[in-house]
């Protein structure tokens, strides 16, 4: 309990403390003009209260990571909960923060048109087939275990399939109409059904008679009783959305086109980052307290298979929180991934408008470019889901690796502390080069790890480097601002 309550107040703290700091360094300002209103088209861009933009960007990237995510993700043992709470603060949530404050001086520009306006046109081109490869990949991901949970709660006549068509369609009305109806009205109710959800769990955590059993004196070494499975880079790309997300940035610019103001940049893209640090917290101390500790919930997966997150979710609910609010629980563990699905694939049609210069004002041009998209998502629906998870992690946190290293490049040419952001991402660029040479086939190369990590270290090395000579070719020189 102990460990668990002092996470919770260092991660909640963060917001306070150093989220001041990187908003001190970004130097927002009130009387900046915003894309909300200077490109206004009622489709996109429009001005909305800024409670619904926290609650829009808190549900697209609270999606099954940092619950399903963090349940898995606790078997690391303690340095998850470390993981969480520092990652959070200094990666996830400056790579959130400072790529929104970007997009918002961008006029709502895309993150691929970001990222490529910071680190040169040939990347540009690879974040755009990659970027809306994610979010095609999370829309894929995040339908199938929704409609299996719903599966569960209705009679037989609804099974998997007629949820997956219903999800479906809720997606394709979500990626083509304006944002202030399907999304801007329905997300307020789906908010309630999360934070009901959190709030509950973390109340039977707090004030319940339940035990934490964190093992923090027995070492911060991984706790899976089966296969290879180390803390470095195993946990940090397993435990993505609860810490750092790629994802996340991809969903910032959709945002960045309806804030009212520079200043409300930290409460809702740092925020929203801290908040959702807290329900990865909640759901990991969970599902070791629900268990019983690190060896029984082991057995539990290995009991359960892949659908132990899932059932696992459903029991705590349940258990602790009786059957109606189990039922609101389990419907706020299910609304979270679909409220990620829909906007993924909204960004996906804003990246390829930004990439096309194609103009969404009219309903066939939304159109156009969606129905290329849903017949993608609708292919990848039908591989394996543990195949589809392990390929969007690891392509969810090199995302966040070169949004990282844009952000970096952007503090650097503007003259500000451009280590917040270099610093996690050399982190980052060794997690992403150390997992993908160690993982085993054909997820990876199953290269030895030292030796996959030496290789890593050195590519975080010459990529920092890298950035030393970007910033001393940009010093003295004029900023330049987006042409977008």
């Amino acid at each position: 309990m102990t460990l668990f309550l002092i996470s919770l107040a260092v991660l909640i703290g963060g917001y306070f403390i150093y989220g001041a700091l990187v908003e001190r360094v970004l130097d927002t300002d009130c009387k900046r003009e915003m894309p909300a209103y200077t490109r206004r088209d009622d489709v996109d861009y429009m001005p909305l209260p800024t409670w619904r933009v926290f609650l829009i960007q808190f549900l697209n990237i609270a999606g099954l990571g940092p619950i399903f995510g963090a349940i898995m993700g606790v078997m690391y043992g303690p340095a998850a909960f470390l993981w969480i709470v520092f990652g959070t603060i200094f990666a996830g949530a400056v790579h959130d923060f400072v790529s929104g404050v970007i997009s918002v001086r961008a006029g709502g520009a895309s993150l691929p048109e970001i990222v490529g306006y910071e680190l040169g046109n040939g990347v540009k081109q690879v974040m755009r087939v990659f970027a809306v490869l994610l979010l095609v990949l999370v829309a894929a991901v995040f339908v199938i275990q929704p409609a299996n949970l719903l599966a569960g709660l209705t009679p037989e006549s609804m099974d998997a399939t007629f949820w997956i068509a219903a999800i479906f369609i809720y997606y394709m009305l979500a990626t083509l109409l304006p944002i202030d109806k399907v999304i801007g009205g329905l997300y307020p109710v789906f908010g309630f059904a999360l934070l009901f959800m959190a709030a509950g769990i973390m109340g039977v955590l707090i004030f319940g008679d339940v035990t934490i059993p964190h093992g923090i004196s027995d070492g911060l070494h991984s706790r899976f009783t089966w296969g290879e499975h180390p803390v470095f880079p195993m946990m940090m790309v397993s435990i993505a959305c609860g810490a750092i997300s790629g994802f996340h940035a991809t969903q910032s610019p959709m945002m960045a086109r309806c804030l009212k103001n520079e200043k409300l940049a930290r409460p809702v893209f740092y925020g929203a980052m801290v908040t959702e640090g807290v329900v990865a917290l909640i759901w990991a101390a969970a599902a070791i307290a629900f268990t019983g500790g690190y060896e029984q919930l082991n057995e539990y997966v290995a009991a359960n298979g892949s659908g132990a997150a899932g059932k696992l979710v459903n029991d705590i609910s349940m258990g602790w929180l009786g059957k109606v609010g189990g039922l609101l629980a389990v419907l706020g563990v299910i609304v979270a991934p679909i409220t990620t699905g829909d906007t993924a694939l909204r960004s996906a049609r804003l990246m390829g408008a930004d990439m096309l210069g194609f103009g969404q004002k009219k309903i066939w041009r939304r159109l156009a470019l969606s129905l290329p998209i849903f017949a993608a998502t609708f292919a990848l629906m039908q591989m394996d889901f543990l195949v589809l998870w392990r390929y969007f992690a690891w392509c969810n946190q090199t995302l966040a690796t070169f949004t990282l290293w844009a952000c970096a490049v952007y503090l650097a040419r503007h003259g500000r502390w451009w280590w917040i952001a270099a610093v996690p991402a050399a982190f980052m660029t060794m997690v992403v080069s150390t997992y993908i040479l160690y993982a085993p086939s054909p997820e990876g190369f199953g290269l030895p790890r030292m030796v996959a990590l030496g290789v890593g270290i050195v590519v975080a090395a010459l990529s920092t480097m890298f950035l030393t000579y970007v910033r001393r070719l940009h010093q003295g020189a004029p900023t330049r601002e987006y042409l977008y």
